[in-house]
């Protein structure tokens, strides 16, 4: 079994390459894989060989199939290794080897080295967040970690917890694993024991080197040769004081200051980041200035630690703090002799809005605090005092050289201003006037010395033409404001309605015409007739009491046929142009014929008073199975007659004032108000599409004026109903049910047979609806019914009886207090 499924892994991870995969499974035969069987390290091996060749198990399916594979157990295989692969997400796929293993707490790198898996969890240094550097003990993606995948620095110093991998190949082979034991020796087969401890990598590997040649005769020959390499890494410990989590750590022995610094959240609250000791022996090794890092990416002091190094962060010295305009504001660390111009290099210098000719200084004295401005020239030379604010502040809004033009020219926009500049000098800047330009007047807004603005006219023609006098010499922030002759013009339309392809309002251009209009807005209609009316603005100074029109009418005759008039009529400013309909000009309207009739379908009106008999004997009378009683037309309603059914008042404030005296609050009526028009709305549109017109065909065959001989109109529908001798009961009764008719039987007979009403029906108000839909209901007099009459096809519907509000306690007591005062005003009458 094993054997078939290497094959099977082979397989699966090679077809979608090369000719030689395939050459491997020719003479494979994949039939007798049986896939339940299938554990879940070889299904491991299945989908890690599959992710490494970048295949997927669908690019596989041909070729499996073609080499004996069932599709029955192929779908089983992918089914299996895609449900293996999202319980291998589940649990955790990250913390997974290649072949699908979880690790069991050694680092792999790709040349096989390893690492103890060390877990030192740290904070985010939220605390610092406003201090220069503290990002870097932030950022996850900076943890300095050591590369187990470079080659072994010859300056590595060997101690116990190391492996060395040890080869001999050539002539002879040997190879293990040894590693360096707590006494700091490793020890070799046939060659004994060798002291490494302490020893680089360099010079342990010429050691072992020697030792193995006193042994391999081939080794002193040159006949094998010997590799060293450093196999897997040991684990150090170093303490760390002053930090966000000060204590011991458990490093690689390839770790550097950076990273244990990383581990233990950089700098406590009042930590430096400019004088870190690394304390090795007992004596400072290194002191390490962060921002060194920082500011030049300079690693020098990013060193390698060593078992039972300390590293110390003392407390700052002093810190300052920018804010404002620069690119990178925070708190920063200063050390003695460091000036501003280097605090400004910490911050990355200034941004683009930041004022630079000075920087305010908030500093603090024995007693308060006092401000300081330095200017640009001390910048080099002010030093900067532990709980410094530095503020560096917005320029100006506002320009020192800068006009404006705008309007009629060919470049309007800002420019740059020099003294004795004339408007002649800024118009030739932009470009020169357009031809719309109004060259009677231009205008300057002006600022002046107090702010407020004032205007200023020039004769723009005189100004161009060399007139020094108008040619007026301009100022810093004056806005020259060119006028356009367009602007002066009314914006004139004119407006076409009627029997036009796009009615509506156009613009006027001087000489337009009618025909010009009529080709504008599409043409004329099919229906346009050659009468037009144009309606005209009189215009007038003076009020003509004896005339009292208002506009003045012309009538005038186009032909429909080419869409011009006789004579070319011109428009004016604000015409009104109405193109008559003609006076005869109908569509065919059709209306519909179904049920028990000869040629049901459509018919067309023929004429304005078409009738009911004229249309059916059209569609060839009525069959022999048609109920002359149900005859019925169906009317199309309107939706403006549905909305205004919508908008109907239903004396709904009447109610509302009553409840609202019952205690009942205003929110509770106006959603039972809105409840009840929104099932109103949903009903009309559901049920009230179209009306009801009963029609008596009998009275009509025998008297063709009579009133159920309705005119038609489009879109209606006729229906007659096919014979049917049942009578439906439907509504709050035991049984919907329809029963057969019998002459003689009458309502209750119906209802009983159903097994009457339930106990929500309103037997009273039962109705019935006949064929031709005609409804009737049950009246009363005195303590007489009288039910309607039951016929073949009629339907009878007993509706739901309305709720009844229960009294309140309150509603009884109050009842109770007004009999008690009547009987009260009862008694004392009497006496």
């Amino acid at each position: 079994m094993k054997n078939i499924i290497y094959v099977l892994t082979l397989f699966l991870a090679l077809t979608t390459f090369n000719a030689t995969a395939q050459d491997i499974m020719k003479s494979k035969d994949l039939s007798t894989i049986k896939v339940d069987y299938l554990s879940d390290d070889e299904l491991a091996k299945i989908s890690a060989q599959l992710k490494s060749n970048n295949a997927t198990i669908d690019q596989v399916e041909s070729m499996a199939l073609s080499k004996g594979m069932s599709q029955t157990e192929f779908n089983k295989l992918k089914i299996k290794l895609n449900d293996y692969e999202k319980k291998n997400a589940k649990d955790g796929g990250k913390d997974k080897n290649k072949d699908g293993k979880l690790k069991t707490g050694d680092k792999d790198s790709e040349f096989g080295r390893k690492q103890d898996k060390i877990k030192n969890e740290k904070i985010k240094d939220s605390l610092n967040a406003l201090i220069f550097g503290s990002e870097l003990f932030d950022n996850p993606t900076l943890n300095f970690e050591p590369d187990l995948n470079l080659a072994t620095p010859m300056n590595y110093v060997l101690g116990p917890g190391d492996e060395l991998q040890v080869s001999v190949y050539g002539v002879q082979e040997y190879n293990a694993n040894i590693p360096v034991s707590v006494e700091g020796k490793v020890s070799i087969d046939y060659v004994g024991q060798i002291s490494v401890s302490g020893m680089s990598i360099e010079a342990a590997t010429q050691k072992i080197k020697a030792a193995i040649a006193r042994v391999y005769s081939t080794v002193r020959s040159g006949q094998s040769q010997v590799s060293i390499s450093l196999g897997k890494i040991r684990t150090i410990k170093v303490t760390i004081v002053g930090g966000k989590q000060p204590g011991n750590y458990s490093i690689s022995s390839l770790a550097t200051v950076y990273n244990a610094l990383h581990l233990a959240g950089g700098p406590g609250k009042n930590g430096s980041y400019r004088n870190i000791e690394l304390i090795r022996n007992n004596k400072v090794y290194k002191n390490i200035d962060i921002y060194r890092f920082l500011v030049k990416g300079d690693q020098s002091d990013n060193v390698s630690l060593k078992e039972n190094d300390v590293i110390r962060i003392p407390a700052y010295s002093q810190r300052v703090t920018v804010e404002g305009e620069v690119k990178r504001p925070g708190i920063f660390e200063m050390k003695k002799d460091e000036k501003f111009s280097d605090l400004l290099n910490f911050a990355s210098g200034f941004n683009e809005f930041a004022y630079t000719a000075s920087v305010n200084v908030l500093q603090k004295t024995g007693k308060e605090f006092k401000v300081h401005d330095i200017n640009e020239s001390e910048y080099n030379s002010y030093q900067p005092q532990s709980g410094d604010v530095f503020r560096i502040t917005k320029i100006l809004n506002r320009f020192e050289n800068r006009i404006k033009i705008e309007g009629a020219v060919f470049r309007p926009d800002y420019y740059s201003f020099t003294e004795g500049m004339r408007v002649s000098d800024l118009v030739t800047r932009a470009e020169g006037l357009k031809e719309d330009a109004y060259s009677k007047r231009a205008r300057i807004i002006r600022l002046k010395t107090d702010l407020t603005t004032e205007i200023v006219n020039v004769d723009l023609g005189a100004a161009l033409s060399g007139d020094l006098n108008a040619d007026i010499e301009l100022k810093r922030e004056d806005i020259v404001t060119v006028y356009s002759i367009l602007d002066f013009r009314e914006e004139y339309k004119v407006t076409i309605d009627g029997e036009v392809k796009n009615p509506g309002e156009y613009e006027y251009f001087e000489n337009l015409t009618l025909n010009d209009l009529v080709v504008q807005v599409g043409g004329l209609t099919g229906s346009a007739s050659k009468r037009v009316e144009i309606a005209r603005m009189i215009k007038s100074d003076a009020i003509d009491d004896a005339d009292p029109k208002r506009i003045e009418l012309v009538e005038l005759e186009i032909t429909a046929d080419n869409n011009e008039q006789v004579k070319n009529f011109v428009l004016k400013p604000f015409d009104v142009i109405n193109i008559r309909r003609m006076a005869v000009y109908e569509k065919p309207e059709m209306v519909k014929v179904s049920g028990a009739v000869t040629y049901p379908g459509k018919y067309v009106l023929a004429n304005k008073k078409e009738r009911v008999y004229n249309v059916v004997m059209r569609a060839g009378g009525l069959t022999s199975i048609a109920n002359l009683d149900g005859m019925k037309i169906k009317r199309p309603i309107k939706e403006e007659q549905i909305e205004q059914l919508e908008s109907i008042n239903l004396n709904l404030e009447k109610k509302e004032t009553f409840e609202q005296k019952e205690g009942t609050s205003v929110e509770s009526n106006i959603t039972a108000k809105d409840t009840l028009k929104s099932k109103l709305s949903k009903k009309l549109r559901d049920e009230l599409k179209y009306t009801t017109i009963p029609v008596n065909w009998e009275k009509i065959v025998k008297d063709k004026n009579h009133y159920s001989n309705v005119t038609l109109f489009p879109g209606d529908e006729i229906e007659v109903a096919v014979y049917n001798e049942g009578v439906k009961v439907t509504g709050n009764v035991l049984l919907t049910s329809e029963i057969p008719y019998r002459s003689g039987k009458g309502f209750k007979y119906y209802i009983n047979s159903v097994g009457g009403v339930d106990n929500k029906g309103w037997k009273r108000k039962a109705y019935i609806i006949y064929p031709n839909g005609k409804a009737a209901i049950t009246t009363s007099f005195l303590f007489f019914k009288s039910y309607p009459k039951v016929e073949p096809d009629s339907q009878i519907v007993v509706p739901e009886k309305p709720e009844k509000k229960k009294m309140s306690a309150g509603e009884w007591a109050g009842l109770g207090t007004a009999f008690a005062s009547l009987a009260l005003l009862i008694v004392t009458a009497f006496k």
